[in-house]
């Protein structure tokens, strides 16, 4: 039995706890969340590994080789209560070795005409100095489905060299559903990293591009935070909404209609003497003059 759902009431199991970088902790005392569950899985053997590089003349990554020793593919699930429904909201998932494949071309376009995936590259976005170059359908790259993301992507391991692959020629990148390209890092560990300080959240992957999360997304984040350095993506929408109200400039023309006019009434009224006195004295008086003198 290679998977075997358990619960994770109390990271229960060292091992485990370790996997998942004690963020089960995390989500068990958060409101709301219950069934934390992880499917466990037992290490993938040696030569499994080197049969999968022989296969696809590719080498793995040290540190994807070393998480494969541990566990072969990891997938962790977490619910939400809302009133008497429970809905499932946290995935974290990465392939097992013997799901690792290469991202290619259905089998339905068998015809000779029919098209691929190498004719949707478009040459005119290549590298630029804040973005390195992007994979490529053809032969120029080799690519591997790492995580499926719940059907909202997918998350690939890069060879950006071609066959024969070497491991340092490895980079992850994350594959949206109109089939653009979105670095996320250089090494998998970092991706790991990513994946569980983002808690699995539903569409993390696309707060690294340009277009963001959609906002059912942006709920749950707001909800419950990743841990990480990238949520400040979620205050910049919310900042352009702030009422910035400056008072000097709304009153500035009240200011100068009043105070001027006010002032210059009641000065000819003290210095005057004779017969206009009287009515200048009835309207300092009078209901519109107090004002002005308090």
């Amino acid at each position: 039995m290679e998977e075997t759902p358990l619960p994770l009431l109390g990271s229960n199991k060292p091992h485990l706890e370790k996997l998942t970088l004690g963020v089960t902790r995390i989500l068990e005392s958060s409101p709301g969340v219950t069934e934390v569950t992880i499917i466990e899985k037992a290490p993938a053997e040696r030569h499994m590994i080197s049969s999968w590089e022989q296969r696809n003349n590719c080498g793995l990554p040290e540190d994807l080789k070393s998480f494969y020793l541990m566990t072969n593919g990891f997938h962790m699930t977490w619910n939400v209560k809302l009133g008497e429904h429970t809905i499932p909201l946290g995935s974290m998932a990465i392939n097992s070795i013997s799901k690792l494949t290469q991202l290619n071309q259905s089998s339905l376009y068998s015809l000779p005409n029919a098209p691929t995936l190498a004719d949707l590259e478009d040459d005119t976005q290549e590298a630029s100095e804040n973005q390195p170059e992007k994979p490529h359908f053809d032969s120029r790259s080799v690519i591997f489905e790492l995580d499926p993301c719940n059907g909202n992507g997918k998350v690939c391991l890069v060879y950006k060299r071609g066959k024969p692959a070497l491991a340092q020629d490895t980079e992850i990148w994350f594959l949206d559903r109109a089939l653009y390209w979105h670095f996320l890092t250089d090494t998998f560990t970092a991706y790991y990293r990513l994946l569980i300080t983002h808690l699995g959240l539903p569409q993390w992957q696309y707060a690294f591009t340009s277009y963001g999360i959609s906002p059912q997304a942006k709920q749950w984040f707001n909800m419950y935070k990743p841990i990480t350095y990238n949520t400040n993506l979620l205050t910049e929408e919310t900042d352009s909404f702030v009422n910035k109200l400056d008072p000097s400039k709304v009153f500035k023309s009240k200011n100068k209609t009043l105070i001027p006019r006010k002032k210059g009434s009641v000065q000819p009224a003290g210095g005057q003497k004779g017969p206009a006195g009287p009515p200048s004295t009835s309207k300092s008086s009078s209901g519109s003059g107090n004002p002005v003198r308090k």
